[in-house]
């Protein structure tokens, strides 16, 4: 069977990190290899960045240090820059991360990304967090 293959926004990643949140079960599922996380270095660097800021530098060492190691975790390069998302440029590495990987979905809650919807190729399925968290 296929693995499910998903990229997670930043704010996604942000809000399954407590334990105290609802979402902390996609971390959860992760960790246990219960799907695989599509990413790139600009997305890890964004992670690093925002993890540090909202949490602390410890623990945006933590997650970094256990997504360097865990086996479903999948790094790729981008070779296209789609540029599929107009109203937040930085966006876009999360859609060309789904598209380089052929992601089954990007797990967000931005509506930025809500254009991809109205996209015809490449099909980008964007799914929120609440949806992917059900699938779970």
């Amino acid at each position: 069977m296929t693995p499910l293959k998903v990229v997670l926004d930043t704010n996604a990643l942000l809000r399954s990190i407590s334990r105290r949140s609802p979402f902390s079960v996609i971390l959860d599922k992760l960790y246990e290899g219960g799907f695989e996380l599509w990413v790139t270095n600009d997305i890890l660097l964004e992670y690093e960045e925002k993890v540090s800021d909202i949490f602390s530098k410890e623990t945006a060492e933590l997650i970094l240090g256990a997504l360097a190691l865990l086996p479903n975790v999948k790094k790729t390069d981008i070779h296209f820059q789609l540029f599929l998302i107009d109203k937040d440029k930085d966006d876009n590495k999360f859609s060309d991360c789904a598209f380089a990987g052929n992601v089954h979905y990007l797990v967000t809650n931005d509506k930025h990304f809500n254009v991809l919807s109205s996209i015809p190729f490449p099909k980008i399925n964007v799914i929120s967090l609440e949806a992917f968290k059900d699938m779970l």
